[in-house]
């Protein structure tokens, strides 16, 4: 794999890696998931691993922006997410 300068970090970078570097940042707070099949889920992010699978705690999830269901905990398959979002709208 290819590595590359980035000039605001001063250090070498795999391109392919930086957003679960992003997403191992942002653990333990809140994200919003979008799903290939337009359902949304957001929570607290408490792990994510390299095939992005998510493990979202206080999860709630909603269908076309209104709140349908209440989750304690849910795992996301990483394979079914369109994206994630990590500062999630307001009022989630």
């Amino acid at each position: 794999m290819v590595s590359v300068e980035d000039p605001r970090q001063g250090s070498y970078l795999e391109p392919s890696r930086k957003p679960l570097n992003l997403l191992i940042r942002k653990m333990n707070g809140d994200v919003a998931v979008k799903l290939k099949n337009d359902t949304e889920y957001r929570g607290k992010m408490i792990d994510c691993d390299s095939h992005m699978n998510i493990i979202l705690d206080g999860a709630r999830e909603y269908r076309g922006g209104d709140p349908a269901t209440n989750y304690g905990s849910l795992i996301v398959r990483g394979s079914n997410v369109l994206y994630i979002c990590v500062a999630p709208p307001s009022g989630s």
